[in-house]
């Protein structure tokens, strides 16, 4: 009980990684949502991920000025989401706020994230609204990584979705129990139950230095949230495998009916290389899903740590 009663009310969980430009500025509008909510008791917490810039310099010059900034180094990058999971593994707040670094998930949405935490909510997500500034490609591959990921997985995911949310502690400490190494946030907090509300917000734009989120990061992403999700790719390989091996004997029967009973001959060689560079290509596709699956279970069985910690001040790390 007295644990309890010395935690923060609310933790903010901030992953970084090569975000010196944005530290002081995403500090001082925290804490000014954050007094704007009368929150007086709280800790910021970064995860530095294995940053090469002068972020966890920033960090610690806050920290010296006050005691409520925490922070976590990792060895190395170990990825936005084991930065989350470390984040949330040592924040002590009875809501736990996790947030990106680059001042697109507006810290001025806090308030209302802690209003309806307030009014009983256990998980109070956020859905970003597509503006006018994002390219037809952005939107396109987002609207079909959220459809994608929402027909292929368990769990409904709904379109905008980010890792910008509030937890009740009753749900981080569940969290703490997922040990899985590619961990997948966004799919695993709507199948885990609890009250929870969506807030629509439109994104800032980033205050300072560059996307860390490549075309082949986002690729990745996907898959890591696909195949994390559900064995649906599985079942459909071996959809799409049966479906082939129909086509072809029945394109067999065809080609014997052609030789014995008709006087014309069977297409030649373009249209049989054709066949098989479609057919070798499908197969060499579902042995590559089978390999990421595989892949994740070779990962998971060497029981490796989601992420080192270098440094921190925080006192039970």
């Amino acid at each position: 009980m007295n644990d309890v009663l010395k935690s923060p009310e609310i933790s903010i969980v901030v992953p970084t990684y090569n975000e010196e430009g944005n530290i002081y500025k995403l500090y001082e509008q925290i804490v000014e949502n954050l007094i704007a909510s009368s929150i007086k008791d709280y800790e910021i917490i970064y995860v530095d991920d294995g940053s090469s810039d002068a972020s966890l310099k920033h960090i610690k010059e806050l920290n010296a000025t006050n005691p409520k900034v925490k922070f976590i180094t990792f060895s190395k990058n170990f990825g936005h989401q084991n930065a989350l999971r470390a984040g949330l593994d040592y924040a002590k707040g009875n809501a736990v706020i996790c947030m990106d670094a680059d001042l697109q998930h507006p810290p001025e949405l806090i308030p209302t994230l802690i209003k309806y935490w307030e009014a009983g909510n256990k998980v109070v997500y956020t859905k970003r609204k597509n503006t006018n500034d994002l390219s037809f490609f952005k939107k396109l591959s987002s609207k079909m990584f959220y459809k994608l990921v929402s027909y292929l997985s368990e769990t409904k995911l709904e379109e905008g979705t980010a890792d910008f949310r509030l937890l009740d502690r009753s749900v981080v400490e569940v969290l703490k129990k997922f040990n899985e190494n590619n961990l997948f946030y966004r799919g695993i907090i709507p199948g885990i139950g609890f009250k929870q509300l969506g807030v629509e917000y439109t994104p800032n734009e980033r205050f300072s230095g560059t996307t860390k989120y490549t075309f082949s990061k986002m690729v990745r992403f996907a898959l890591t949230g696909i195949t994390s999700s559900s064995a649906k790719p599985l079942y459909f390989s071996i959809y799409l495998g049966a479906f082939l091996a129909v086509c072809s004997f029945f394109y067999g029967l065809y080609a014997i009916y052609v030789s014995l009973y008709t006087t014309e001959a069977v297409a030649g060689w373009t249209s049989t290389i054709a066949s098989i560079l479609f057919i070798g290509g499908i197969q060499l596709m579902m042995i590559g899903i089978v390999g990421i699956y595989l892949g994740k279970l070779f990962s998971e069985s060497k029981k490796r740590p989601n992420y080192i910690i270098e440094e921190s001040n925080i006192s039970n790390i």
